[in-house]
This record gives structure tokens, C-alpha cells and sequence, in this order.
């Protein structure tokens, strides 16, 4: 009977092959998120408010002149703390208004000159920029489907090495490859492309699973 280390743990009862199988999908990006904020701090609130809604309403407009339109805009409602400096003892800054956006757009090519208009039109941070695809269910499917395909060549292999006869599959489990800790990832890609041997431009679609088969004496 063949047995199988899972997550650095010996299989108590043996009942046949166990593998894990990953595969990455590649596929060029047709949309951009981004995530930004405007913040103010002023020494009263009502003017931290009106130096913030007024930045907002800059970022807003400029938006609108790159063609993105207000339903692809997420805006948090205007937050107001106060601001101290760091360090001991700490020192009075001000009233801090801040409000946070996240917009979506699939002009990439407008990207460079979005975010400097942004910047221009009031926004203070830029938190992320991250590249996408709209198809992503259906890279999905694909990747999973060529990670069980993976999974199963590797269980013929051990099988055919350990001189018996792979049997039906009686274990499915997904697995989200971006949650691995070690015990899978390490030597579990079947030979799939990593992280470092993509090129960039490219987005990654990721799927596991880890197959459970039984064996065939015969």
C-alpha cells in the first residue's frame, strides 16, 4: 500500500495514492483598479471638512474627464479624527478629514496619466494599482481543469514507480493556492511556470486540488 505525507504528517490509515496538483493561467489584463485617498488636516473641523470636500469634488471632475464614469467610482463618506505627530510627547496637528476611493476602468493605456491627474486634482495617497481581467471565472475553470490534470499524471507516475495500477478517484479537495504554507507548494507545481518566470504584462490565474485515488491490484 502506498502512503502519503500531508502537511508534514504521516497518513495513520493507508489507502492509496494522494497528490496535489497546481496550475497557473496566464492571461494579458483588460482592466485596472486602483485605490487612492484625500485627506486634510486643518486646524478646525469645519475647515478640515471644506479643504477635503473640496479635493474630492477636484478628484471627482477629474475622473469624469478621463472618461470614467461615477458608477465605476466607490467613495467612502468623509471620516474626521484627530492628528497628533508620533513619539513622546505628542504634539497637536490638527482635525484630519479624510474620504477613500476605488475606481475601475479597462483604458490602460490611460493609467500613468489617470493617476497623475489624480494627484494633481487633491489625492494624497495612492494604496494600489492592481491589473485584472473581466474573464476571470473562466481562467479559473481552465486552471483547475489542467490542475487536475496535473494531479493525476503525477498519481500515474508514483503509480507506475511503485508497480501497481492507479484506481478511481474517492478524494476531490480544492485548494486556494494563495493560502499554501509549505507543505504542497514546494514541489506540488508539476513543473507549472512560478511567480519569477512570468513575464510582466501578464495576469496569473491560480487553481489546486489535491486528488485521493485508490489502487488497483490488478
Amino acid at each position: 500500500m502506498i502512503f502519503a505525507v500531508l502537511n508534514s504528517q504521516m497518513v495513520e490509515r493507508p489507502w492509496g495514492v494522494t497528490v496535489y496538483g497546481t496550475a497557473d493561467v496566464k492571461a494579458r489584463p483588460d482592466l485596472v483598479r486602483a485605490r487612492f485617498k484625500v485627506n486634510r488636516i486643518e486646524q478646525t473641523p469645519s475647515e478640515s471638512f471644506a479643504a477635503a470636500s473640496e479635493a474630492v469634488s477636484a478628484v471627482r471632475q477629474a475622473l469624469r474627464d478621463h472618461g470614467v464614469p461615477d458608477a465605476a467610482v466607490e467613495r467612502s463618506q468623509l471620516d474626521m479624527r484627530s492628528s497628533h505627530t508620533y513619539g513622546t510627547p505628542r504634539e497637536f496637528l490638527g482635525y484630519e478629514c479624510e474620504a477613500s476611493f476605488a475606481v475601475e476602468t479597462r483604458d490602460l493605456d490611460d493609467v500613468q496619466s489617470l493617476l497623475v491627474d489624480l494627484v494633481a486634482a487633491g489625492a494624497n495617497e495612492i494604496a494600489a494599482v492592481q491589473f485584472d481581467v473581466s474573464n476571470k471565472a473562466e481562467l479559473r475553470a481552465e486552471a483547475r481543469r489542467e490542475a487536475v490534470a496535473v494531479a493525476r499524471r503525477k498519481g500515474e507516475l508514483y503509480a507506475e514507480a511503485a508497480g501497481v495500477r492507479l484506481g478511481p478517484v474517492v478524494h476531490i479537495e480544492d485548494v486556494d493556492p494563495e493560502k499554501l504554507s509549505g507543505g504542497y507548494r514546494g514541489h506540488g507545481s508539476g513543473g507549472e511556470a512560478s511567480a519569477g518566470d512570468l513575464a510582466p504584462g501578464h495576469v496569473v490565474v491560480s487553481a489546486a486540488v489535491i486528488l485521493g485515488f485508490s489502487i488497483n491490484h490488478r
